[in-house]
């Protein structure tokens, strides 16, 4: 029996679509995710670059002089560039267990070369990649791939992506137009020598990272996209909450717990970090690196019950970064002083087993 309390058809559908899922208890189907003696994550594409950072234990920032580069206007004939920084998000994360080591790209950052300038110019060989995954199929985490395409020719590389990563999406502007977001191609990116390889489920890459795949949505307070973000469906654009694609990475540090890798966390962060908990058994949160979506103001309500949930896990790391936002940076630096840091691109962040502090 159905009432009509005025809400279209198509209202009530979405309002379903949209609703958080019930997820108590333990995963349904549990991932064994083997621990790692040591997990390294290196900022490559991030919204900030700040050269006067310094390094601290487990935190190595890049040099001033990364990249330095012809230019007549000086004398000597070269400047220091300097990394790119822009509104995107690329991470490389190696894990290393004994002397075995696999390195894999998250995301690729917005526009075509940044990645690969930060590359060259922090002298990272991309060519010991065994894959690349993508947390969602917006731009601003998919659009580096032409440059890495060229730095390593046109051999064959895995990228993971979620089957809904080729949806088509705009913004609907104040004005009434609407702005359609760059969408990738599968053909373009096989041609380019990328293997894809479509998921939904949690998948193990390298047999100890592990790709969340659709993340549930439990939290009361996670909404995810407001209404300007719209999907096409086939016959029109809707709203679409939930960017169903968005996963994160997630490495199980031998005696310390999980490390947590975000591209943007449409999913909810707090969201991802219970899926990841579930998924695992594991419950004990060691790192939390990446984009929080949090910048804006149908986000801002959502920064009070985010900073205490995180506050309540105590993460020894917490690196927000890319669309963050700066009222929620400055709430979780005031709330977990001892475990945020400023993010900036070049950094590397190092975790090893059975150590107190993120080193």
């Amino acid at each position: 029996m159905c009432e009509d309390h005025g809400h279209s058809t198509a209202e009530a559908a979405e309002a379903a679509w949209s609703a958080p899922r019930v997820a108590e208890g333990p995963a349904v189907d549990p991932v064994t995710l083997p621990e790692v003696d040591e997990v390294r994550v290196t900022t490559m594409v991030d919204n900030t670059s700040d050269a006067l950072l310094t390094s601290a234990e487990g935190v190595t920032r890049a040099s001033m002089g990364a990249g330095r580069t012809a230019v007549r206007q000086f004398a000597g004939g070269e400047t220091l560039a300097g990394l790119r920084a822009e509104h995107g998000f690329s991470a490389l994360v190696t894990v290393r267990n004994g002397n075995a080591s696999s390195t894999l790209l998250f995301d690729t950052g917005a526009s075509p070369d940044a990645l690969a300038v930060n590359a060259e110019r922090l002298g990272i060989d991309v060519g010991g990649l065994q894959g690349v995954v993508l947390s969602h199929g917006h731009f601003d985490h998919a659009g580096g791939f032409d440059g890495l395409a060229r730095l390593r020719g046109r051999s064959g590389l895995p990228l993971t992506v979620h089957p809904a990563i080729w949806t088509r999406r705009r913004l609907q502007l104040p004005a009434g137009q609407g702005l359609e977001l760059p969408t990738l191609s599968r053909g373009a990116l096989e041609r380019e020598g990328f293997e894809v390889i479509e998921r939904r489920q949690p998948s193990l890459l390298a047999g100890r990272i592990l790709i969340t795949g659709e993340v549930d949505r439990v939290t009361d307070f996670e909404h995810g996209m407001p209404q300007a973000h719209q999907a096409w469906d086939g016959n029109g654009w809707r709203h679409d909450p939930t960017v169903i694609d968005d996963q994160a990475l997630v490495i199980n540090v031998r005696g310390r717990g999980l490390v947590i890798v975000t591209g943007c966390g449409h999913a909810g962060v707090v969201n991802i970090v219970r899926h990841a908990m579930r998924l695992t058994g594991v419950t004990r949160l060691l790192a939390l690196i990446g984009g929080f979506h949090l910048s804006g103001p149908a986000f801002e309500p959502v920064i009070a019950p985010t900073v205490a949930a995180l506050t309540e896990l105590a993460p020894a790391l917490m690196v927000p970064g890319h669309c963050t936002g700066w009222r929620a940076q400055h709430t979780l630096a005031a709330a977990l002083p001892e475990a945020w840091v400023q993010t900036s691109v070049g950094t590397t962040y190092t975790l090893n087993a059975g150590q107190a502090a993120a080193t």
